[in-house]
């Protein structure tokens, strides 16, 4: 037989002698086995997963070293974890010291290469049982040797089990080394049951691992199913694809910062990983209803842009009144010379040149009303409605009609911005529809605040916020949280079309007015300010000039 060092042997469990207390060893075992198989399956992060799996072996089987294979799609083992406890060897995973070593090739020339310990195991799904490297045949550990020749190190025992999912696919390699006798603290072979409890441990290990990276598969298609969204409102504004981005970063910062807390009225708040996972997810979709918002609207950079700026409009009719008045000029001034009235031709003409200015002047001034601005005054509202009644013109057809419609007055006295109360009421529409959106969807037991969260942001503390006009009671921290983090990432935002972004001191004074308001939840405003949210955020996303001295006693609302 080529493998005669392979252990095969079906015969007892344990010798005739201390039988009893070999039989309370296994059943110790078995209930180790049980509590790391529970533990498997809890842990969410790969690295983590791989460690408790090597880890777990290693103690089972009382080995003094062991590694963790995994096979790629290249059709290699890659190393994914290496410890030797006596050696204090540790490699891979959460270490932060990568495994320097090759990927074992499973094939060579297009043949199963038989020859490595762990390319056997990964290509045939047996278990391999070494009592000592340097005396077995039909295997190559030339690496081992120089291992052992460059740490001082002698690899005798080994134990190497094919790790087989549910769907009898070899996903990985778990080798253990060095057997050791819990009593004399001797290397010695691996026994009968230490390969049973290794292969049980690695069945499970296998699908606890398969189970993790199916659902890391499906959370990173959900994920970026979720970007794909946000791009398709990009695609449609590129003003908002950034806010998609940058209030979840600044929501988990604000959560993250709170559950760093350890005083005040918020210290009892935690987070688990899968409230942050629900949190992330819930900011990456608080937006997600814009994609029913049509784009002038979104994208409204002037008071009389629709699908344009119809300041255009308004540019040609100045220009038909400039001509009439020419006209006029003209008839009138010829008409006086041919009487000899030269200097009442000369006051015609000073008539029309006052007459230019003033056209010019209020063209220039319904430019000026057409950006929008923070707020508009009582006495330009009432010029605009002037110059409605001012002028009028002759469209191309001929007929005399007004120079601006209602609907041109209407928006260019718009108070404060480029939206009117209906505009204000479409973007407003967005949240309701993220909000039916997100309710409609079969959301799992882990991810069932997350149409509260996302749903919440536009609401206020006091009551009188949209659309459900909830108060800070009926409200989570997380939604609170993302409130904040929507209003001072639209104060600071550099990319929209109708405003320059704000400098940190100018966006946290207006933060500490809507905290005196009642707009946002004192407490996190509190933390915002305390725990330089703020300007960690700042430095990842705003320009330098943005990036002023903040002096935090002057904020209002905020008591250092």
């Amino acid at each position: 037989m080529k493998r005669s060092s392979i252990d095969r042997t079906q015969g007892l469990l344990f010798g005739e002698d201390d039988r009893e207390a070999a039989a309370e060893d296994l059943v110790q075992r078995l209930e180790q086995l049980h509590e790391i198989g529970a533990s498997l399956s809890a842990e969410r992060n790969i690295e983590r997963l791989l460690e408790t799996i090597l880890t777990a072996a290693k103690t089972i089987t009382r080995a003094d070293g062991g590694t963790l294979y995994r096979v790629t799609e290249e059709h290699t083992l890659r190393f994914e974890i290496v410890r030797t406890s006596s050696l204090e060897y540790y490699l891979g995973g959460t270490t932060g010291h990568p495994v320097p070593f090759y990927p074992i090739q499973l094939y060579k020339d297009d043949k199963p290469n038989h020859n490595m310990v762990a390319a056997y195991a990964a290509l045939t799904g047996q278990t391999v049982n070494i009592a000592d490297a340097y005396t077995a045949e039909g295997f190559d550990f030339t690496g081992t040797r120089a291992f052992d020749s460059k740490t001082g190190y002698r690899s005798k025992s080994f134990l190497t089990v094919p790790m087989k999912n549910h769907e009898n696919e070899i996903i990985g390699v778990l080798q253990l080394i060095n057997a050791t006798d819990p009593k004399s603290g001797e290397i010695v072979s691996f026994s009968p049951s230490d390969q049973r409890l290794a292969e049980s441990l690695a069945s499970q290990a296998a699908i606890a691992l398969t189970n993790r990276m199916l659902i890391n598969q499906l959370e990173q298609l959900f994920e970026s199913f979720i970007k794909m969204i946000n791009s398709a409102i990009d695609e449609k504004s590129p003003y908002t694809g950034g806010h998609c981005q940058r209030v979840p970063e600044l929501t988990m910062m604000l959560a993250e910062a709170v559950n760093e807390t350890r005083d005040g009225p918020l210290r009892a708040f935690s987070m688990t990983d899968k409230d942050r996972y629900e949190l992330k997810i819930a900011g990456m979709l608080h937006d997600c209803g814009k994609v029913t918002t049509p784009v002038h609207v979104v994208d409204k950079s002037t008071k009389l842009e629709t699908i344009y700026d119809r300041i255009h409009l308004l540019d040609t009719r100045f220009e038909v009144v400039r001509r009439d008045f020419e006209l006029e000029m003209l008839k009138d001034r010829a008409a006086l010379l041919a009487q000899g009235k030269r200097m009442e031709a000369a006051e015609v003409d000073r008539r029309y040149r006052t007459r230019l200015r003033q056209l010019d002047d209020d063209r220039n001034f319904l430019r000026v009303c057409n950006i929008g601005g923070e707020r508009m005054r009582d006495e330009d509202a009432e010029r605009v409605q002037r110059i409605a009644r001012q002028y009028r013109w002759r469209d191309v057809a001929g007929h005399e009609a007004d120079f601006l419609s209602d609907d041109e007055i209407r928006n260019l006295t718009i108070r404060a911005g480029t939206l009117t109360e209906d505009e204000r009421r479409i973007i407003n529409h967005h949240i309701v529809a993220t909000i039916n959106m997100l309710e409609a969807l079969p959301w799992p037991k882990h991810l069932a605040n997350v149409p509260e969260y996302a749903g919440g942001h536009h609401e206020r503390m006091d009551g009188k916020g949209y659309p459900k006009g909830l108060t800070r009671e009926q409200m989570s921290v997380q939604a609170r949280c993302m409130g904040i983090a929507d209003i001072f990432e639209a104060l600071t935002a550099k990319d929209r079309p109708y405003k320059k972004g704000k400098t940190l001191s100018e966006s946290l004074e207006i933060l500490g007015k809507f905290r005196l308001n009642g707009h946002i939840d004192e407490d996190l405003f509190d933390v915002f300010i305390r725990r330089k949210v703020y300007l960690r955020y700042a430095e990842m996303f705003l320009d330098p000039e943005q990036i002023d001295t903040v002096d935090e006693t002057r904020i209002p609302g905020y008591t250092p």
